[in-house]
C-alpha cells in the first residue's frame, strides 16, 4: 500500500487529477491582500520528507539448504529440529561415525593427504586451527605436519587415525546452521547424495516477494522498518536481492519476482515464523519546506497556491509542489520560509 498517494500523480504532471483526488478548494484572487484570516492554520516546516511503500512479508530463518549423505551406510544419529550446529559439531552419524560441520564456501570434493595443494587445503586447515589443533602451518599445502594434526583430530572424533580426510568425513557450510526439518529417520540406509535434512541460517530474517515493477525499492543496504504482529516496529536493512524466474505451467508464460531478504539490527525475540509488514523507502527529499496537503489551493490559472497568514491579513502565493508523503507535500517558491503560517481551508 502506498503512503504517498500523490507522488506518482504529481511526477507525471497530472495536476488536474491531483486536484480532483483531494478535492482542493479554489483560491480567491491573489492580486490583493485579504483582511481577516482562516479559522485554522498550519506551519510551514523544513524537514526530510520520506515516501514509503508497505509490502507484506514473512518472518523466519530464510531460505533452506539441503544436507545430503556424504557416503553410503546407515544413519545412526540425526539432529533434532531447531538445533543449532556450529563448527566441529556433528551434523549426523553414518555407521556410528560423526560427520562434523566445518565452515567454508568450497565443498569437499577430493581426499586431502600429504602432497595435496589448493584452496580446499587452506579452507580445511583454517578449520583445523580454529578447532584448536596446532603443529602445522595454515596455508594451501597439506604436509606431514598437517597429517599429524589430523590424526589427533580423528582420534578425538573416534575415527581411524589415517591422517587423510576423505569427502565422506566432513561437510561444509558458510556459517552455523539451524536444522529446519528432517527428511529421513534414524536407521535409514542411505547412499551418497541421499537427502537427510534441511537447514537454514541461525538469524531471524524477513523476506518479501516484490513484483518487478517494484524493483526500485530493493536497494541492497537500504534501511527498512518491519512491523511485527504485536504492532511494534523493528529496524532492518536489505541484505540480499534476488531475481527469481518461475516457469509457467502448461501454456502459461514464465513469471518473474524480486525476492528481498532483510536482516535486523536487533533480532526479534520469542518469534519463529510470522506475517509482517515491511516499509520500504520509495522516495526521499532532505531539507525541504513542507505543508499539510489540505493547505494547497487550486489556482484559477492552474497549479497550486497557499494562503499565507500574516499580521496584516492574508495573501495567496503560487507554489511549486514536489513529493507528497505522509499527508504532507514539498513546496517551493512564493518567498516561502519555515515558520510561516498558512491557511487550512475548512
Amino acid at each position: 500500500m502506498k503512503r504517498g498517494l500523490l507522488a506518482g500523480v504529481v511526477a507525471g504532471g497530472l495536476t488536474v487529477g491531483a486536484v480532483a483526488f483531494f478535492n482542493l478548494p479554489e483560491a480567491e484572487s491573489r492580486d490583493q491582500p485579504q483582511a481577516g484570516g482562516p479559522a485554522e492554520t498550519a506551519e510551514v516546516t523544513r524537514e526530510t520528507l520520506i515516501d514509503r511503500e508497505s509490502h507484506d512479508g514473512t518472518l523466519g530463518h530464510g531460505d533452506t539448504a539441503t544436507v545430503t549423505a556424504r557416503g553410503a551406510g546407515t544413519i545412526t544419529a540425526l539432529p533434532v529440529g531447531g538445533a543449532i550446529i556450529t563448527r566441529g559439531k556433528s551434523l549426523y552419524r553414518l555407521d556410528n561415525k560423526p560427520v562434523p560441520l566445518l565452515y567454508g564456501a568450497l565443498p569437499a570434493y577430493r581426499t586431502l593427504r600429504p602432497g595435496v595443494e589448493g584452496a580446499d587445503v587452506l579452507q580445511f586447515e583454517k578449520n583445523l586451527r580454529a578447532l584448536g589443533y596446532q603443529g602445522f602451518t595454515v596455508d594451501d599445502e597439506y604436509t606431514s605436519a598437517t597429517a599429524e594434526a589430523v590424526e589427533d583430530w580423528q582420534d578425538d572424533l573416534g575415527r581411524a587415525e589415517t591422517g587423510r580426510v576423505t569427502t565422506d568425513q566432513i561437510a561444509y557450510a558458510e556459517a552455523p546452521v539451524r536444522v529446519d526439518s528432517l527428511s529421513v529417520e534414524r536407521g535409514a540406509v542411505v547412499q551418497p547424495g541421499t537427502e537427510l535434512f534441511k537447514t537454514t541460517g541461525t538469524s531471524m530474517v524477513a523476506t518479501v516477494a516484490l513484483e518487478v515493477d517494484d524493483q526500485r525499492l530493493a536497494r541492497r543496504g537500504a534501511a527498512v522498518d518491519v512491523e511485527m504482529p504485536d504492532g511494534s516496529t523493528a529496524k532492518g536493512r536489505i541484505a540480499e536481492v534476488e531475481t527469481v524466474v518461475e516457469p509457467g505451467e502448461g501454456n502459461e508464460s514464465d513469471s518473474t519476482r524480486i525476492d528481498v531478504t532483510i536482516t535486523f539490527t536487533k533480532p526479534p525475540k520469542d518469534l519463529d515464523e510470522a506475517a509482517v509488514s515491511v516499509d520500504f523507502v520509495s522516495s526521499q527529499r532532505p531539507d525541504v519546506l513542507t505543508v499539510p496537503v489540505p493547505a494547497l489551493l487550486a489556482l484559477a490559472e492552474g497549479g497550486y497556491g497557499l494562503q499565507i497568514v500574516e499580521a496584516g491579513g492574508t495573501r495567496i502565493v503560487a507554489v511549486k509542489t514536489g513529493l507528497f508523503a505522509d499527508g504532507r507535500v514539498e513546496v517551493s517558491g512564493g518567498g516561502l520560509q519555515a515558520g510561516q503560517k498558512v491557511g487550512m481551508p475548512s
